[in-house]
C-alpha cells in the first residue's frame, strides 16, 4: 500500500517529478563521468610511470635507493632470480646497473647517467624498445665497428651534438675505485627532450658491468606483477622470502620508489573527489528544495492522512519511499544514458588540445576507466544524500496536524 501510494504521488505531479528526476539523473551521470575519467587517468598515469622505468616493484641492496653508492650491489643474483622465477605473482623482471659518468664527444662534454640493461629482459619490463626514436634497439650483436653499442637520450644527443653512428666517450669510476673510461658507438636515440631518460646512456648489461667493475653483480631488479593494485602486498611477501636467504636485499613497491609521484597522484585524486562532492551537494540541494515544496503543497493531504489515523512514522516513511523511488528511477535512467558514454570513454577517449598533468605526468589523450567503484560509488553517494535530505521534509510533514492543515486554507 505504501509503495503504491508513493508511486502514484510521483506521477501525480509529473512536471515537478520530471524536473527533480532530471536533476538527479544529470548529477548521477556527471558524477559517474568524473569517476570514470579520474579512475582512467589514474590508471593510465600509473601504467605510464611504471612501464616507463620503475616497474611495479624494485629490489636494491639495503639503502641504495636512498643513498646510491656504486659498490652497493646485489651479489647473490642466483638466489634472488630463483625466488623471482618461482613466484606466480611476478610476470617479468630485469636486472640493471647504474653509474654517474661524464660523456665526451667532439669538443663537448656533459654529465650523464649510465644504465646497464639486459637487452632481452628489459623490453618485457619497460617500454625501452618503443621509446627508440632513431636507430635501432640492441640486437644479438652488442658491438658495432669494434665498439660496444650505446643508446642515448635526446638530451645527451643535443648536449654533445651527436647522432646515431657517432662515437661517445664515457668516463666514470669503478666500484673498486679505478677510473672507468671507454669509447662506445651510438646506435639509437631514446625518448624525447623532456622524458625521464633524456640524459641517460644505455649500455648492454655485461659491458656495463665490466665498465664499472661490478663483476656479475647488479644494483637493481625491476619487475612487473600480474596484479598492479596488489604491488604493496606482493612486495611485503617477497621481502619476507628474501629476508631468510638474502638478508640485506630491500624490496620496494613503486609507491615507495616514486613516493613524490604517488603523493602527487593522491592529492589530485582528493581534489577530483572534492569536486564530485560539490556536484552531488548541489544536486541534493535541488532535491531538498523540491521535496520541501512538495510537502508544503500537500499540507492538506498530510492533514487528512493524520485525521484518518495515519501515524507520523507512516507519513515519514511515505516521504522517504517517494524520494528513494524517484532516486532509483533517476539512477536507472542515468545508467541507460551512461552506456554509450562509458563505451566512448573507455574505447576512444578524448584528444586534448593542450596537455594536462596528473601527478606530474602529462596527458594529451584521456580515456576513462570502468570498474566496480565507477559503477557503484556515484549511485551509493546519490542514495545516501537523498536519504539525508529527506529528513527535514519528513520532519515537516509529520508535524502537520489536521488542525494546522485546515488553518492553511
Amino acid at each position: 500500500m505504501l509503495f503504491k501510494l508513493a508511486f502514484r504521488n510521483i506521477f501525480r505531479h509529473r512536471r515537478r517529478s520530471l524536473l527533480t528526476g532530471l536533476s538527479m539523473t544529470g548529477g548521477f551521470v556527471l558524477c559517474t563521468f568524473s569517476f570514470s575519467i579520474t579512475q582512467g587517468s589514474y590508471g593510465n598515469a600509473i601504467e605510464f610511470f611504471t612501464l616507463d622505468h620503475t616497474g611495479h616493484i624494485q629490489i636494491h641492496w639495503e639503502d641504495y635507493q636512498r643513498r646510491s653508492k656504486i659498490y652497493q650491489t646485489i651479489a647473490d643474483r642466483e638466489t634472488v632470480e630463483s625466488i623471482l622465477k618461482s613466484s606466480d605473482q611476478i610476470k617479468y623482471f630485469t636486472p640493471r646497473v647504474f653509474a654517474p659518468a661524464l660523456a665526451y664527444a667532439g669538443n663537448q662534454t656533459s654529465p650523464v647517467s649510465v644504465v646497464g640493461i639486459d637487452p632481452e629482459l628489459e623490453p618485457k619490463t619497460s617500454r625501452i624498445r618503443q621509446k627508440v626514436q632513431a636507430g635501432a634497439y640492441f640486437d644479438d650483436d652488442l658491438s658495432a665497428n669494434g665498439l660496444t653499442k650505446a643508446m642515448i637520450g635526446q638530451g645527451v644527443a643535443r648536449s654533445l651534438d651527436i647522432a646515431t653512428g657517432d662515437e661517445i666517450v664515457l668516463i666514470s669510476q669503478g666500484a673498486d675505485g679505478s677510473i672507468a673510461n671507454d669509447i662506445f658507438e651510438v646506435v639509437a636515440l631514446v625518448g624525447t627532450k623532456d622524458s625521464y631518460d633524456r640524459m641517460i646512456v644505455y649500455l648492454p648489461l655485461v659491458p656495463a658491468q665490466e665498465f664499472i667493475s661490478v663483476g656479475d653483480q647488479v644494483h637493481e631488479y625491476a619487475m612487473l606483477v600480474n596484479n598492479a593494485n596488489g604491488s604493496e602486498a606482493i612486495a611485503s611477501s617477497l621481502q619476507l622470502k628474501l629476508d631468510n636467504v638474502v638478508p640485506g636485499a630491500t624490496v620496494s613497491p613503486w609507491q615507495v620508489v616514486e613516493e613524490a609521484f604517488y603523493k602527487s597522484m593522491q592529492a589530485d585524486l582528493q581534489g577530483n573527489y572534492f569536486a564530485m562532492a560539490i556536484i552531488v551537494f548541489l544536486v541534493c540541494i535541488g532535491v531538498l528544495n523540491t521535496v520541501l515544496m512538495s510537502v508544503f503543497e500537500r499540507t492538506k493531504e498530510f492533514g487528512v492522512l493524520r485525521a484518518i489515523g495515519s501515524r507520523p512514522a507512516q507519513i515519514f516513511k511515505l516521504i522517504f519511499v517517494e524520494t528513494m523511488m524517484m532516486t532509483t528511477l533517476s539512477i536507472l535512467l542515468g545508467y541507460l544514458l551512461l552506456i554509450p558514454v562509458l563505451l566512448f570513454l573507455t574505447q576512444v577517449g578524448f584528444v586534448l588540445p593542450e596537455p594536462i598533468e596528473m601527478g606530474g605526468v602529462p596527458f594529451l589523450h584521456l580515456k576513462g576507466g570502468v570498474n566496480v567503484l565507477v559503477l557503484t560509488a556515484p549511485a551509493l553517494i546519490i542514495y545516501a544524500f537523498a536519504a539525508v535530505v529527506t529528513i527535514l521534509p519528513g520532519i515537516r510533514a509529520v508535524s502537520i496536524t489536521p488542525k494546522t492543515a485546515m488553518s492553511s486554507y
